[in-house]
């Protein structure tokens, strides 16, 4: 008998990993063995604090490594290199984190066996917020706890300095180590179920919010930001078109309910490099509005579906459209971010199908003002099991201030159209559970939508719109009142146009049909006599 082969130790995984998706998953299974008693919200600021200490110590010494070369390029001496590797204004004035000596990672790393890992993780925590007052109260010290198991933490602390994070041309480390971040955010989402809907909404969503609106430059406002990620897929979107070297001329604004989200979020966008204003603290949107006078360019959201118990007060001045019912929040979802845009200010706002149709507590009412002010620009019905953390089919609204050409932007003039988007036969299932939109879907939806309004990039691509019967169309408000402003695309763009076929093709169907049927029905009467035979001998059998 061969001998059985030794199963291979984390590192030998790890080493032997050759991609970042690999060294996710390898990170992802030896961080799972931690979550010993702890609940799940903390187990995910714990894991994903790990990966921030790492990131932010790995940009402080690609600085340093970069200072050291060009003072010792201008002449200067090794003495002297020495004091200005420890000035932190260099650092700082690059838009990188200062990091004391105890917190960077190879300190943590060389010292972990022979201290106290979870005190050393706590103290290096401590320290940097301490260093920088834009992580004051936002990392996590809960290394050093009775239900963290030491051993196991010192493991991971090993294998996260083992992981290959070093960029390259194409791959800088800080977006390996953010796809590490964004990886382990949805794993969790997973993990928590409906509870994961709170701070993680599925990638390609947000993708399709942002490839619509096309936020290159201007303020960006999401008023239930979760864990960051339309900020950081817009700061992608930019990225992918424009190219790495082009500056993001955009400034983020955000607010989020759950403190520990808030933490995420924060933590989310510096590892991305992206200098957001989330609030000095979380706080209630609608109680407490962290960005009073905002006035926004963008609005992105995903705010959590029918909301029961929310902060109502009837005379709030953002209620222009009407009072949102006690029971539900979406249509102050979307009155508050209508209020928040500024004169040719859009929005993409993900809700509950319900939305679209729903009449109870003068929701219908709300959504006729909204049409008859010629605020609705476009609304796509998304397909179904997009989101694991939700049953609730949703769709998306997007609205805007102005649908006019806008002088010398030269867009079409939407005045009086509302553009319908059917996609709920979109999409492929990546497992039994869980479907996304493909890069063809993304295209081909945010095209439509690019064609309709005339963009830079329809006119670029040479893109004219029609309406697609079963797929797209645009409706003039009068068509909207005659369906009593119920918004639902599948009530505007019809069914889709029947291929026709050749005649002896149809007949061809017809036959083989038909020889299929007989040949079931001549089996079920041959069937039928068996049986009746067998209970015919039986009985003979009895008597």
């Amino acid at each position: 008998m061969p001998p059985r082969k030794k199963k291979p130790t984390e590192q030998e995984e790890l080493f032997s990993a050759s991609t970042p998706k690999e060294i996710q998953a390898i990170l992802w299974k030896a961080a799972d063995k931690l979550r010993g008693s702890m609940d799940a919200a903390q187990y995910k600021e714990f894991v994903l604090g790990l990966i921030f200490l790492k990131y932010v110590s790995d940009a402080f010494e690609e600085r340093r490594n970069e200072l050291a070369k060009e003072l010792a390029e201008d002449g200067i001496s090794e003495d002297q290199i020495g004091d200005f590797l420890e000035d932190r204004d260099e650092y700082t004035g690059a838009h990188v984190f200062w990091v004391p000596e105890t917190a960077r990672w190879s300190w943590i790393a060389a010292n972990a066996k022979s201290q106290g890992v979870g005190e050393l993780l706590d103290g290096a925590m401590d320290a940097v917020m301490r260093e920088n007052a834009a992580l004051t109260g936002v990392l996590p010290k809960i290394f050093n706890r009775d239900n963290v198991d030491q051993k196991r933490l010192a493991e991971l602390v090993g294998l996260i300095s083992d992981a290959r994070f070093g960029g390259t041309e194409d791959k800088p480390a800080q977006d390996v180590l953010g796809e590490v971040y964004e990886y382990f955010l949805g794993n969790f989402a997973r993990a928590e179920g409906k509870r994961g809907g709170e701070f993680y909404t599925p990638q390609s969503v947000v993708r399709l919010i942002v490839e619509i609106l096309e936020p290159y430059s201007g303020r960006v406002y999401d008023p239930a930001c979760g864990s960051g990620g339309m900020f950081v897929q817009a700061s992608k979107f930019i990225q992918a078109h424009r190219g790495r070297g082009h500056k993001t001329d955009i400034a983020v604004y955000g607010q989020e309910l759950n403190e520990r989200t808030w933490r995420l979020a924060k933590m989310n966008l510096a590892i991305h490099g992206i200098d957001g204003n989330l609030a000095a603290r979380w706080g209630d949107t609608f109680a407490d509005d962290k960005h009073p006078d905002l006035k926004a360019d963008f609005v992105m959201a995903n705010p959590p579906f029918n909301i029961k118990d929310w902060a109502r007060d009837e005379s709030d001045a953002r209620w222009k459209y009407g009072v949102p019912p006690r029971n539900n929040a979406n249509y102050a979802w979307l009155q508050h971010m209508l209020s928040k845009l500024g004169e040719r200010g859009t929005a993409g706002i993900v809700l509950a199908n319900g939305s679209m149709s729903s009449q109870s507590s003068g929701e219908g009412e709300i959504r006729q003002a909204m049409v008859e002010a010629d605020l609705v620009a476009c609304m796509v019905a998304l397909p179904p099991q997009l989101f694991r953390t939700t049953q609730i089919p949703a769709c998306l609204w997007f609205l805007a201030k102005d649908k006019s050409p806008q002088g010398a932007k030269g867009l079409a003039d939407r005045r009086g159209e509302v553009l319908f988007i059917d996609a709920r036969e979109m999409g492929e299932m990546v497992d039994r559970t869980e479907r996304i939109l493909t890069e063809a879907d993304l295209t081909k939806i945010a095209n439509v939508y690019h064609a309709w309004r005339g963009t830079e990039s329809a006119k670029a691509e040479g893109l004219t719109y029609e309406d697609v019967p079963g797929f797209c169309f645009s409706a003039g408000l009068a068509t909207v009142r005659e369906h009593g402003y119920v918004l639902t695309p599948g009530r505007y763009v019809g069914a889709v146009e029947a291929e026709e076929e050749d005649a002896e093709a149809v007949a061809a169907r017809v036959t083989a049909l038909t020889r299929e049927l007989l040949g079931l029905f001549d089996e079920s009467v041959e069937r039928e006599k068996a049986v009746r035979k067998a209970l015919e001998d039986l009985s003979g059998g009895l008597g």
